[in-house]
């Protein structure tokens, strides 16, 4: 059984970074490779959206209000996807979701993601 386990949330004050974590298990041998793995966001009273993605190729992308202030990678040898967190503001306070499915990171929305963490929480404050 897949799991995603979500680490790394906590509060900072604007202008500060954080490093956000997703320990994956339950991946046949190999398989995580070959994933789409994103990270999401949800603010209180607003959908889900997607912050970053980063293929199986190692291709990423990212939504505007986040380029040049985060960055995504992942570790296939180890299962893990990381989300590092710079020059923070306000405006991203949200839990942060990992999340992954088969084939090709498209500009997909949150349900096309088959397997998911439990979230972490980051709060910014100004």
């Amino acid at each position: 059984q897949v799991q995603l386990v979500e680490s790394g949330g906590g509060s900072v004050r604007a202008g500060g970074s954080l490093r956000l974590s997703c320990s994956a298990s339950g991946f046949r041998y190999g398989s995580y490779s070959r994933a789409c793995t994103a990270w999401f966001r949800q603010a209180p009273g607003k959908e889900r959206e997607g912050v970053a993605v980063i293929n199986p190729s190692g291709s990423t992308n990212y939504t505007s209000s986040v380029k040049g202030r985060f960055t995504v990678s992942r570790d296939n040898a180890k299962n893990t996807l990381s989300l590092e967190m710079n020059n923070l503001k306000p405006e991203d306070t949200a839990m942060y979701y990992c999340a992954a499915k088969w084939g090709l990171c498209l500009n997909e929305g949150p349900e096309e993601y088959t397997y998911w963490g439990q979230g972490t929480q980051v709060t910014v404050s100004s």
